[in-house]
């Protein structure tokens, strides 16, 4: 089965790694486009050895397309995805727009795929970069002994701020190795190189961030757990690419760390390293162009007798974005829901 897609902001950083993860993974294309802002209408990409032009986003546009993988701004999602919709596709949205609207399925295929079985209004929301592999590592331990509450801390890598950010990241750096005076930051809020930034994000009414806030609500979501405490610390740190985060979840019962290392093992779309065995532990550099969550450091909290602490490491432009939603894409069409 072969099917008819569309990437939508194909020439920004997420959706050119969505049409590079199409063609890696075998993605069944039938036919596709490529669209984006009329700005970068006319362009040329690459796909499957062929050229195809760049086509602005407007309603002609989606006819006859089965499966729409877009990243845009909420703005223009918000706009374009109804209408693609309203043609006869299925959205799969990188943006924000539509990740707590109750008639979007916010889907991680390792984790919750049969939401993809209610689509109400058209779309798929692709979650968070950070919620996305938090999900994966909770979930086989979820299934075990119910999670609790979940206190994370992120270690988030310039990338998250797009194209923009790494050469904010990159011109800070190269002048702070060289020990020149640090050029003032253009994409991140304060100086990333040699530091940590807590605050590359708005500031939200509660006193937790933007990103902390989709965080709480995202995985709550994706979980099926409302009830589910969620605490984050989201932090920019002078990493390139690659989303870490370090977790204790507390669960409804105790769960033996052998327990859990087991199931993690065998669960889906996770890399697990045991450093009790061999020494390895999950870094950013092993993430780095990957599809799976890195997972290590499995440890009992010594300060609760149901709680566990863990490591966790992914590739926030792969899993945290273009992969995942390209896994939605395959998910789509292995249950039978795109013909």
């Amino acid at each position: 089965m072969s099917v008819h897609v569309a990437v939508v902001g194909a020439t920004g950083a997420v959706g050119d790694l969505m049409r590079k993860v199409l063609a890696e993974r075998n993605f069944p294309v039938r036919s596709i486009k490529f669209l984006a802002s009329e700005k970068s209408a006319g362009k040329t990409v690459e796909f499957a050895g062929q050229q195809y032009t760049v086509e602005p986003i407007r309603p002609e546009a989606f006819q006859g397309v089965q499966i729409v993988l877009s990243s845009t701004p909420s703005s223009v999602s918000r706009e374009f995805s109804p209408v693609a919709a309203k043609a006869g596709a299925i959205v799969i949205d990188n943006s924000s727009a539509w990740r707590m609207d109750p008639d979007c399925p916010l889907v991680v295929p390792e984790v919750n795929a049969h939401e993809l079985h209610n689509i109400k209004k058209g779309i798929v929301a692709n979650p968070n970069c950070v919620a996305i592999p938090l999900c994966v590592a909770l979930k086989p331990l979820h299934d075990l002994a119910r999670v609790k509450r979940v206190v994370v801390a992120t270690y988030q890598s310039s990338s998250g701020k797009g194209a923009k950010g790494l050469l904010d990241f990159h011109a800070q750096l190269t002048a702070w190795a060289a020990g020149q005076p640090v050029p003032a930051p253009t994409a991140h809020r304060a100086q990333l190189a040699g530091n940590v930034v807590t605050l590359d994000w708005t500031l939200d009414p509660n006193g937790f961030t933007e990103e902390e806030n989709k965080v709480i609500n995202e995985t709550k979501k994706i979980m099926g757990d409302p009830s589910i405490g969620v605490c984050p610390t989201c932090v920019r740190v002078p990493v390139r690419v690659a989303h870490s985060e370090a977790i204790t979840v507390e669960f409804h019962r105790p769960l033996a760390v052998a327990e859990a290392k087991a199931a993690l093992a065998k669960a889906p779309g996770i890399v697990f390293m045991d450093e009790t065995i061999d020494g390895r532990f999950p870094q950013p550099i092993h993430a780095e162009g990957s599809d799976h969550t890195f997972v290590g450091r499995v440890r009992q909290d010594p300060s609760h007798p149901n709680a566990l602490c863990l490591w966790v490491v992914a590739d926030n432009l792969r899993k945290g974005a273009a992969s995942n939603a390209v896994q939605c894409a395959e998910e789509l069409v292995r249950r039978g829901i795109v013909k």
